[in-house]
């Protein structure tokens, strides 16, 4: 009762990291009598504690005893399964070097202890309080979905795919995608769909849509909705050589980026495919049809995927946004009440 007492007394800080292909996001929320009072955020370009994150993070943990540091499990050993029976688990997978919790004694998801201990390990300066499985995150962002259908879900992030297909809260299947270690048959299937739609167009040889090609270095993408600016261009009627020639440059670098989001989408759509042939093919899960697919989008994707999904695979698609950093910060907060 005294504790509670003198947390009326401080502001609550919540910092929420989010570790992504070559850069670590970091959300923090101050709190008061849960009113936000005040809000930051930075990206570093590291995956550890850096001495500019420790110092961006100390500026509002130093403020108060109350803070509360929580991590989105983003690493590739890291899943769930459609069962908390520890006997049934095994028919999944060896849990020995594991760490396991259940959701609502319906399934569980699971991290590698390997994991969690060099994460502990590189963030021992700070502490770590949470540490959440995208699996709850997309279970919780979905409730209403989940609950209430037959249907595939997933949580896009920066690198990786959180798929889930449940069964009115009863989870069938789960696969946790990572782009970065599926990249072998990324060119040739990028090749074959580039050869189907040259065919579909018939463009008289005017463009040789054979020269479209993936991408060598897809590690940095750009945000796409940054492009829909040059479009100002188009409305400056007297060049000088100068800016032409800058022009020029852009033009070719919005054609990149837009190659890259078409490379990148393909890949998601490619691994959704075979998740899926997994799913149906494999005897260990109990597979039913599924027509539709719910995507919480926390990178703004293009909508090729949609299309993709759509009109490969005939599933009804639904896409909302996600902020990552806000979830994992309310759930810290729930985990509190």
């Amino acid at each position: 009762m005294l504790s509670k007492f003198f947390s009326t007394l401080y502001t609550k800080v919540f910092v929420n990291i989010i570790i992504n292909r070559s850069e670590t996001h970091v959300y923090i929320e101050v709190c008061n009598n849960k009113k936000i009072i005040d809000e930051a955020q930075e990206i570093f370009p590291t995956h550890s504690l850096s001495v500019n994150m420790y110092d961006f993070i100390d500026k509002y943990i130093s403020e108060t005893p109350y803070f509360y540091i929580s991590f989105l499990d983003t690493s590739a050993s890291q899943g769930a399964l459609p069962t908390c029976d520890t006997k049934k688990m095994s028919i999944y997978r060896d849990m020995s070097s594991f760490k396991y919790l259940c959701y609502q004694n319906k399934w569980s998801y699971y991290t590698s202890d390997i994991v969690l201990n060099l994460l502990q390990q590189d963030y021992a300066k700070i502490g770590i309080e949470f540490i959440f499985s995208p699996y709850v995150g997309l279970a919780n962002f979905f409730k209403d979905k989940i609950n209430s259908a037959l249907a595939m879900f997933i949580l896009i992030e920066d690198n990786y795919l959180s798929l889930a297909i449940f069964d009115h809260g009863e989870l069938l299947f789960a696969e946790y995608l990572d782009m970065e270690h599926h990249k072998d048959f990324d060119d040739l299937a990028i090749e074959s769909l580039d050869e189907d739609i040259s065919e579909e167009l018939d463009l008289d040889g005017s463009i040789d849509l054979e020269e479209i090609g993936a991408i060598d270095d897809m590690d940095d993408l750009d945000d796409l909705g940054d492009i829909e600016d040059l479009d100002s261009f188009e409305e400056i009627e007297d060049f000088s050589e100068d800016k032409e020639v800058e022009q020029d440059i852009v033009e070719q670098d919005h054609s990149a980026d837009n190659e890259k989001g078409f490379n990148e989408d393909y890949q998601r759509f490619s691994l959704i495919q075979n998740s899926i042939n997994h799913y149906y093919k494999d005897p260990k899960y109990n597979s039913k049809f599924i027509e539709s697919v719910y995507i919480a989008d926390g990178i703004k994707v293009s909508n090729d995927l949609k299309r993709y999904l759509e009109e490969e695979m005939f599933l009804g698609v639904y896409i909302r946004n996600i902020d990552l950093s806000v979830e994992i910060c309310e759930h810290a907060k729930a985990e509190l009440k």
